[in-house]
């Protein structure tokens, strides 16, 4: 077994499995992109919701 081992960790990469985690660290990449981008998507909506909740609640002394 301890052969087996060897000349596994000891072999050439296969170029499928090299190409595939390029291909997978690419995805990686625009996926984090996508996080970061729909978190500050998010961040400006919540912010526009306060404000226009705050907005709501500056209309309405007449009726407290």
């Amino acid at each position: 077994m301890a052969k087996a081992l060897y000349g596994h960790v000891g072999s050439a990469p296969d170029r499928r499995l090299v190409d595939e985690v390029t291909q997978l660290r690419a995805k990686l990449r625009a996926l984090e992109f996508e996080v970061v981008r729909l978190r500050a998507e998010n961040d400006r909506l919540a912010a526009a919701a306060s404000e226009a909740d705050h907005l709501v609640r500056l209309a309405e002394p007449a009726m407290a």
